[in-house]
């Protein structure tokens, strides 16, 4: 007679993964929210430099191109979702003996 109680388990206070789930839809949502809130963050911050060095106009310009061209690469970084997890296909293999045979292949013979 088996029982639970033949064979004590270990217990383990985290989970145990048992699968590779991706990181949820919401999850990823809320990931691609702050990064394109940190990015627009930047770019204010590169905007009020500009302002701030309007007297050094070569740095007034690079921080007015970086200021100009962030949103875009937020907005882009903003719809990226991560990645897809790459998996190796497991081909099936049969048993031994559940294998056929390969037929033999005909050998055609040309005369030229």
């Amino acid at each position: 007679m088996a029982s639970s109680q033949q064979f004590p388990r270990s217990r383990r206070p985290e989970p145990v993964l048992i699968t590779e789930a991706e990181v949820s839809p919401a999850e990823q949502h809320a990931a691609r929210k702050r990064r394109y809130a940190i990015t627009m963050g930047i770019r204010a911050v590169f905007i009020i430099l500009a302002a701030t060095f309007y007297q050094v106009v070569w740095l007034m310009l690079i921080f007015a191109f970086l200021g100009t061209v962030l949103p875009w690469i937020a907005v882009l970084m903003a719809n990226d979702r991560p990645p897809k997890k790459r998996t190796d296909m497991r081909g099936y293999t049969p048993r031994p003996d559940r294998q056929l045979e390969s037929p033999a292949t005909k050998v055609r013979v040309i005369d030229v």
